[in-house]
């Protein structure tokens, strides 16, 4: 019997365990990729596209959930560093139609919607994804939209509300919507060439890897935590191509997790990497510094901390490992891949196309988190 998998150490002892959850059907296919500070020191890929797909690559790319979020946001932040807009500036301030259905809303900041205490968790626009194509609607839908809570009263996840809030602040702002915004002041600078908010035009639909909804271990009990969604429809929902164009900045990023590492480690460095400098270290610091924490989220119904467009560390029920520091920063998508970095240190992201509950996806990418820290943290 060979000895090379017990003898493993390094970057190998990773490799060992991403091969393991391919081995195990945890999902069809996945990438990794890590750096450490601003350098490159894992970067694979296994399995398959799908159920009957061909093999994921490195340039492989995926629907990224709600790891859209943070590309989205650091919009914002870009924007803050050229002087355009501040944390605390109401959004009526640059939105004045904003609060056309509910006056309260003219309280809420910039600060509010980066860290999901504007009070629109919901909207009723979630269930009607056959318009999420349609910007013009999605912004009406935000404008009638009344509060859920008050302004800054706690913080509850804006699954989708999110997105749509900071695409319209980044477009009255710079008068650019935000998919291009991103593509022009974030991916494209840090060369992110596989990476888009929304399935870009020329992009034929079959590039993107099939989701796969898995159902829940036998063995495990229903946790109460996360968003009632079923897996499988949430894979029959975003595997649709119309879906997969729309721009949805809260959902339908569609990318690599070679690129995602990347994003996470330029920002674990101060804003720079390679010579490019993506934000002021100022900006990074404030955009990734915990501004509320609840032991209830109002909508995930766990604990949750939030920075200004990312999740903090620091929890059981995060998804940067089980023993995050609280300085962690990242976010995690629906039940399949999350993105993370170690302030000054260690920068992941795990991606795959197999949707898993929420205890079960969160086991999943906390044991390579884990493994990560181990090897390189």
């Amino acid at each position: 019997m060979s000895t090379s998998l017990f003898d493993a150490t390094g970057p190998e002892r990773v490799r060992h365990l991403f091969e393991a959850h391919l081995d195990a059907g945890l999902h069809h296919g996945a990438q990794l990729a890590v750096y450490d500070g601003t350098t490159p020191v894992l970067d694979v890929a296994g399995g398959v596209t799908g159920s009957e797909g061909v093999e994921t690559t490195p340039e492989q790319r995926h629907l990224l959930f709600s790891c859209t979020k943070p590309y989205a946001g650091v919009c914002l932040h870009h924007l803050r560093d050229q002087g355009a807009l501040d944390y605390d500036d109401p959004v009526v301030a640059h939105w004045p139609t904003f609060d056309r259905g509910d006056d309260r809303k003219a309280d809420v900041t910039v600060r509010h919607v980066l860290s999901h205490q504007a009070g629109l968790p919901t909207t009723g626009f979630e269930e009607r994804p056959g318009e999420w194509g349609d910007w013009d609607t999605a912004v009406t839908a935000m404008e009638d939209a009344g509060l859920v809570f008050e302004p800054g009263e706690t913080a509850a996840y804006h699954s989708l509300s999110y997105g749509f809030l900071v695409g319209e602040l980044v477009r009255r702002v710079s008068g650019t919507p935000v998919d291009e915004y991103a593509r022009e002041h974030v991916f494209e600078p840090l060369g992110m060439d596989d990476t888009s908010i929304g399935l870009p035009d020329g992009v034929p639909g079959d590039a993107v890897a099939t989701l796969v909804g898995f159902e829940p271990y036998d063995s495990c009990r229903e946790s109460g935590a996360g968003l009632e969604t079923s897996t499988k429809d949430a894979a029959a929902l975003f595997d649709r191509e119309s879906i997969q164009r729309a721009v949805v900045p809260a959902a339908t990023g569609i990318g690599t997790a070679r690129d995602m590492a990347r994003f996470y480690a330029c920002l674990a460095n101060g804003g720079e990497l390679d010579g490019v400098r993506l934000l002021s270290e100022e900006t990074v610091a404030a955009a990734t510094t915990c501004q509320v924490e609840v032991e209830r989220d109002g909508t995930m119904g766990v604990p949750s901390r939030y920075a200004l467009g990312f999740g903090c560390g620091g929890t059981a029920w995060d998804k940067y490992g089980s023993l995050s520091p609280p300085e962690t920063f990242g976010h995690g998508g629906l039940g399949s891949i999350v993105g993370w970095a170690d302030p000054g240190g260690v920068a992941m992201a795990y991606v795959t196309n197999g949707i898993r509950h929420e205890y079960e996806h969160g086991a999943r990418v906390n044991a390579v988190a884990d493994a990560v820290r181990t090897v390189f943290g």
